[in-house]
């Protein structure tokens, strides 16, 4: 169980670091007139979207850490 645990929280983190990354990128290449059609900057909805997606894989990286120490506490 905590083999799987521990596999399952370096995927969590990867995808972290993953969202991180695109997230970084599209700021690094945010160009103003390149706009869609509410008149935003399209690396800007980027952002915002990688942001989220690192925020949700964070929480998930949390509760599984909660959820291993709970295990390895309980053995």
């Amino acid at each position: 169980m905590t083999v799987l645990l521990v596999l399952l929280i370096i995927g969590a983190a990867g995808a972290v670091a993953f969202a991180l990354i695109r997230g970084l990128h599209a700021f690094a290449n945010l160009r103003p007139a390149d706009v869609d059609e509410a008149g935003l900057p399209k690396s800007l909805t980027v952002q915002n979207k990688m942001m989220f997606a690192r925020v949700k894989w964070q929480a998930i990286t949390i509760a599984l850490i909660t959820i291993l120490v709970l295990v390895a506490g309980s053995q």
